[in-house]
């Protein structure tokens, strides 16, 4: 039986990439033109519809079953840690989760670890660095912050910054060096548990014409 299924689609960075895919997959992708601010999303041709959304809501919306399925990053994945389907990594949107500082403080940094001081760190992925530390067996002071996490090592409110990055560019701009690589990150295809049993047949069909054109 042919089910309709939504599909959350993260805005940003992810969104041109998951697009792209899904076109070489063979499906309609006109709705997303880039005049179309609208963010409920209904293909002409195939029995899809998509909400267009942030990403860090994407496992939520999955999860509660607004969504049958979604395209999220690993990191949002492991800082929402929703109880979802992960079904197919996509091999796309590699990033990484790296630990950063200012140029000058690296030994005041090292200081820090080598004796057990407390670091301050500015994140956007609090359980993400929470849990990082933790398995250190180190004390950490968490500064949770929505937007340029970059300025916090320059401003002074932290020593370091958990953060996410594709290039390193930007830290390099903001004279901040990385010092460790937490995770690497790509897109994941992830599904509503009761919706992958109820429209099994529809997700599997749609998974296989992902993974024929996964790179």
């Amino acid at each position: 039986m042919k089910h309709t299924i939504k599909i959350a689609i993260p805005k940003g960075y992810l969104l041109d990439s998951t697009a792209k895919l899904l076109e070489r997959a063979g499906y309609d992708i006109s709705c997303f033109s880039q005049d179309n601010r609208k963010l409920f999303l209904h293909s002409k041709t195939d029995d899809i519809k998509y909400i267009v959304t942030r990403p860090m809501d994407v496992p939520v919306y999955v999860e509660s079953g607004a969504c049958d399925l979604g395209f999220v990053g690993k990191d949002v994945l492991l800082e929402i840690e929703s109880n979802v389907f992960e079904l197919l990594d996509l091999k796309d949107g590699k990033c990484r989760i790296i630990i950063a500082t200012k140029n000058d403080c690296i030994e005041k940094v090292k200081s820090h670890y080598e004796h057990f001081g407390v670091i301050k760190v500015a994140t956007k992925y609090t359980n993400i660095t929470r849990k990082y530390f933790e398995k250190k067996g180190m004390q950490v002071e968490i500064i949770k912050l929505y937007g340029s996490v970059e300025l916090a090592p320059i401003l002074g409110i932290a020593d370091e910054i958990l953060d996410i990055t594709a290039t390193g560019k930007t830290m390099v701009e903001n004279d901040l060096v990385e010092m460790e690589t937490v995770i690497e990150s790509t897109t994941r295809l992830i599904a509503n548990e009761v919706s992958y049993r109820v429209k099994n047949e529809t997700i599997e069909n749609f998974i296989n014409s992902l993974r024929k054109v996964i790179i």
